[in-house]
């Protein structure tokens, strides 16, 4: 076992829902192992500019229902210099930090891995992102809590589409990931879901509307942020040149998606592996994410759980196709 005594603890990137339930989890866990925790607040920035705190049973007192991070997040353009990496190594040695345990997405990742090389200081990461876009978890801190917002916002949407016989584009946050696209629209019962990861071909789309029976009261296509057929505002103006008769319209439903009370499914994973991040990092563990595959705690090196999820699963673009006839 690797003798750590004090874990620096920080948030970074895009915020998600379950953040503070992994924050709790991994200061509590360090508490019973009789190892000291000092969160760092705003990521990377925080850690160059010395925004320490120490952290207690009570730091962390009512907060799993919470949205958001406590410890505040940011994205850090200095940390990609090695001279502010340095002042951080200094920062942190100076508040007595031996380790670390980053929450966050794969530019999280990618920059403690070169930190962590860089000074030899252990570190494990928690897969903290909606988008679900990292390798070595089947899911992401956040990711459930996202997609429900998304079903429930949808389903009010279709009230409306049904009321006013209309076409619904909605677009959903993933950056280059469709994977809350692709199945909130099997959740929500989208006609077709464009995303980033599948060529789109907007002529299958116009034929499909072409086809689709005229006594469907409402319709809903799911459309994914950056695919290369253009934002839904674009997509909707292609659909009113080709079908003038549709009453469409466009709803972006934006950082919505990000906040909220985390769902009890992202509570538990976030509980899971921050327990593992801490016992990892007593075990020896360094540039590694912590998630779980098939229900089971695992290890996965920065470098591999940072490569994106390039293809969808096959047999949810068929579940599309079949039921949306």
């Amino acid at each position: 076992m690797t003798q750590i005594k004090n874990i620096g603890l920080f948030t970074s990137g895009g915020d998600s829902p379950g953040m503070n339930a992994a924050i709790r989890a991994v200061v509590r866990t360090a508490i019973y192992y009789n190892i000291g925790v000092t969160g760092i607040r705003r990521g990377f920035e925080g850690m160059i500019n010395g925004e320490m705190i120490p952290m207690d049973r009570k730091s962390v007192s009512n907060i799993i229902q919470r949205g958001g991070t406590i410890l505040k997040t940011a994205r850090s353009e200095q940390f990609k210099t090695q001279e502010s990496r340095k002042k951080a190594y200094e920062q942190l040695k100076k508040n007595g930090i031996d380790a670390l345990v980053a929450i966050g997405g794969d530019g999280t990742f990618r920059a403690a891995r070169t930190f962590g090389e860089e000074f030899d200081m252990p570190i494990v990461g928690l897969p903290g992102t909606i988008d679900n876009d990292l390798c070595g978890t089947d899911f992401t801190i956040g990711y459930d809590t996202a997609i429900n917002t998304v079903i429930a916002a949808v389903d009010k949407i279709r009230d409306t589409a049904e009321s006013h016989n209309r076409l619904f584009i909605v677009e959903v946050m993933g950056r280059d990931s469709g994977l809350i696209a692709l199945r909130t629209g099997i959740g929500a019962g989208a006609e077709t879901i464009l995303i980033p990861e599948s060529k789109t071909d907007l002529q299958s789309v116009f034929d499909r509307l072409e086809n689709s029976r005229k006594d469907k009261t409402s319709k809903i296509i799911m459309l994914a942020e950056h695919g290369e057929s253009g934002d839904a505002f674009e997509v909707g103006r292609l659909i009113k040149e080709k079908f003038p008769h549709y009453d469409t319209r466009v709803s972006v439903l934006g950082h919505i998606q990000r906040g909220g009370s985390p769902s009890c499914m992202d509570r538990v994973l976030a509980s899971r592996v921050g327990v593992a991040a801490v016992e990892g990092l007593m075990a020896g563990h360094k540039n590694e994410m912590v998630g779980l595959i098939h229900n089971e705690i695992a290890y996965t090196p920065f470098e591999n759980a940072t490569k994106h999820i390039e293809a969808p699963n096959p047999d949810f673009l068929k579940i599309v196709e079949m039921l949306s006839i």
